[in-house]
């Protein structure tokens, strides 16, 4: 047992320091995806009006984003913004905003092809009935499109929740920094230490993905 180094895993600070870690990771990750989805809904669906303003300011927001790595992004919002403005962020504030402006981008493409690929002849069909163009949007378009979002939806939300792993780099106690932690403090007296924290670590963010995905498949059937 000893020279397995399974004696971390009985050490209930270990856990203590883990679950601690897994609900900021949660935290971060709920806001995220929260606003993500509701903010990338709205902007995609208003992509797919004819509106210059939305179509330019979409467009230098979302090349912004999609030039930007998210770590990039972090950094700057965690590091040159606060120096520049002079103030101090909370870096679980950082990573919610940060991840935030991504996944609303990402999000927005999701809905933006999930409307425009719908038939044409589909609205069509309800403005022939009667419809007004809000009604059909409404009533026609988005409930059709709202089943194929679902799929990209729920694995944006997975990358999401993978991608909070970059909050240790700007100093966020969550679980990867937190099992670093262990790791390091254990170093001298047990070699083993890195397999078992970071297998643990493993099977908790695959626990989290593997749940979201169990629900999507629900509500996609």
């Amino acid at each position: 047992m000893q020279n397995l180094g399974i004696e971390i895993l009985l050490d209930w600070l270990t856990w203590k320091r883990l679950v601690q870690g897994l609900y900021v990771t949660l935290e971060v990750a709920f806001f995220a995806i929260i606003f993500s989805l509701l903010l990338g809904t709205i902007l995609g669906v208003l992509r797919t009006f004819d509106y210059r303003f939305i179509k330019v300011s979409s467009y230098i927001y979302l090349s912004i984003i999609r030039i930007l790595p998210t770590l990039v992004l972090l950094y700057i919002l965690y590091y040159t913004l606060p120096s520049l403005l002079n103030i101090e962020i909370d870096g679980i504030l950082v990573g919610v905003i940060a991840f935030t402006l991504w996944g609303t981008a990402e999000m927005s493409d999701i809905v933006r092809s999930a409307i425009i690929s719908l038939p044409q002849h589909q609205s069509d069909s309800a403005l022939a009935i009667g419809l007004s163009q809000q009604q059909a949007f409404t009533y026609i378009l988005l409930p059709q499109a709202f089943k194929n979002v679902i799929p990209p939806s729920i694995n944006l939300a997975a990358r999401i929740i993978m991608t909070t792993a970059f909050l240790s780099l700007i100093g966020v106690r969550e679980l990867v920094r937190v099992g670093k932690e262990i790791i390091e403090a254990n170093a001298m007296l047990n070699y083993m230490a890195p397999f078992w924290i970071y297998g643990i670590i493993l099977l908790l963010f695959f626990a989290m993905c593997y749940s979201l995905s169990r629900w999507a498949k629900t509500l996609y059937d």
